[in-house]
């Protein structure tokens, strides 16, 4: 089968690079940036034309889309371009892969929830309430997805962070071994990704064909629970840069124009039972992720 990725220049779409490397499937990457060294194909997947002309020329069955605006806080000054990546595209990307009888797989975000007060895991049937641009938008995505039609897997996840681009994992990496003293808020509560942990799920579940028949939203984080706090400290204690004073303090110390989900942590005992995975502790996959940014 072959399988388009769109936004393959970024944090998972670097790491379905890697993992699909041994899949008997033939995987080819699209985005609009180009990066030096990587083999991409520019793809706009704001234009539907542009999208039915690659599937027919490539015969592609599955699309992985890794593609969307995802500055939160820019996203409340930009929700025109926002609606336009994370509604419309995945939208366009749904009535093709329709056409063809194809199957969309469309990463979304822990975003879709925050509003209303709870302290218990999100399900996937849960009413989405999302406290800002960036996850409305996404919530919009999701449903343009869901009345499109076609075939398709929609994957929430939360906190990601890898080796690629740039994100908390890397930023902390950096700031905890050259600050020596940092705030960080301890009352936004979910749980940390690793890019390549949910990259292997995606192309496991499409090797396996096991998606036929099983349409839905899922969920998919790693295992776990804990805060930007917790997470800053584990990052320094597996850096080894221990010397930096790392304080809790409070998410109005640190003023934005979006107010983020406090408890953003997502139940993904659906995915499990349903495709027959295991899923690491975060806290494991955060040492394999360190590691690697350390050679």
């Amino acid at each position: 089968m072959n399988i388009l990725v769109t936004g393959a220049n970024g944090q998972l779409g670097n790491e379905i690079r890697i993992v699909s490397k041994d899949s008997k499937d033939r995987y080819f990457f699209t985005d609009i940036n180009q990066v030096e060294g990587q083999g991409t194909t520019f793809l706009d997947i704001t234009d539907i034309e542009a999208i039915r002309s690659i599937v027919k020329e490539e015969d592609v069955k599955c699309i992985i889309n890794c593609a969307a605006y995802t500055n939160v806080d820019a996203a409340e000054t930009n929700e025109e371009l926002s609606e336009k990546l994370n509604a419309e595209a995945p939208k366009n990307l749904a009535i093709v892969m329709q056409k063809v009888d194809g199957v969309l797989v469309h990463v979304s975000t822990d975003y879709v929830f925050g509003k209303e007060t709870y302290n218990t895991p999100c399900k996937e049937n849960q009413k989405g309430t999302p406290t800002g641009i960036y996850g409305l938008t996404k919530l919009h995505g999701e449903q343009n997805i869901i009345t499109s039609g076609c075939e398709y897997l929609i994957i929430r996840t939360a906190w990601l962070y890898s080796e690629f681009g740039k994100n908390f994992c890397k930023t902390m990496f950096n700031l905890t071994a050259t600050k020596p003293r940092l705030k960080v808020v301890f009352d936004q509560v979910g749980t940390p990704t690793y890019a390549y942990d949910l990259a292997k799920v995606i192309v496991d579940i499409i090797d396996s064909r096991k998606y036929k028949g099983n349409t839905g939203v899922y969920h998919y984080s790693n295992e776990g629970v804990c805060s930007w706090y917790d997470f800053t400290k584990m990052i320094a204690e597996y850096s080894g840069h221990t010397e930096c004073d790392i304080q809790p303090c409070h998410s109005n110390e640190f003023p934005s124009p979006v107010t983020r989900p406090s408890y953003s942590v997502l139940d993904k005992t659906k995915i499990k039972a349903t495709f027959g995975i295991r899923i690491p502790y975060w806290t494991n996959s955060l040492k394999v992720c360190v590691n690697n940014l350390q050679k």
